[in-house]
């Protein structure tokens, strides 16, 4: 029994003739249904609302076709919001027990890691010494020297002005400043 590549029952120029045929054949039935769709929705909406007949009609008689159009936009409009409001209903009981399955099955984990320890953290969890060993972070902590700010004595600044006045004065700030 040898497994060799299949030979098809068609050759390719007979299913190439045959595809086309078929396309040919949906586009065809494709087209038939779209007018048999038109059709029945111009048959419902001519049922549904009839064409108005307005010729002819007195102002008394128009104003209660105006009513009667009224209250059919009501009815409409209510049955309208009724389905709405049962379609929001629907979906959010749907959350709601998509939620509830979800719930049942459970999260999902995701496969973990295998992760390697250093032999030292090891032993310290089997000697149960890091419980002992506190770590100390003040120790490591860098000490800060506080600088105290040099006070300058409060002088007469009158004094001061006398003094440094004149050439010794000038003599005294070349001497200071070296």
């Amino acid at each position: 029994m040898s497994e060799g590549p299949k030979k098809s029952k068609y050759s390719a120029t007979r299913r190439l003739f045959l595809k086309s045929k078929l396309l040919k054949k949906a586009a065809s039935l494709l087209l038939v249904e779209i007018e048999e769709r038109k059709h029945e929705k111009e048959r419902v909406v001519n049922e549904c609302f009839p064409p108005l007949a307005m010729a002819g009609l007195s102002a008394q008689e128009l104003k209660d076709l105006c009513k009667e159009l009224n209250n059919k936009i009501d009815v409409v409009d209510e049955a309208r919001y009724d389905t709405a409001l049962k379609v929001d209903k629907n979906h959010k009981e749907i959350q709601t027990l998509t939620e509830k399955i979800n719930g049942l099955k459970g999260t999902k984990r995701p496969n973990l890691k295998r992760v390697k320890k250093p032999t030292d953290n090891l032993l310290g969890a089997s000697a149960d010494t890091s419980k002992l060993m506190k770590a100390d972070f003040k120790a490591n902590l860098k000490t800060v020297k506080k600088e105290e700010d040099k006070k300058e004595d409060v002088v007469d600044w009158r004094k001061n002005i006398e003094e440094m006045s004149g050439m010794e004065g000038r003599k005294k700030k070349f001497n200071t400043g070296q």
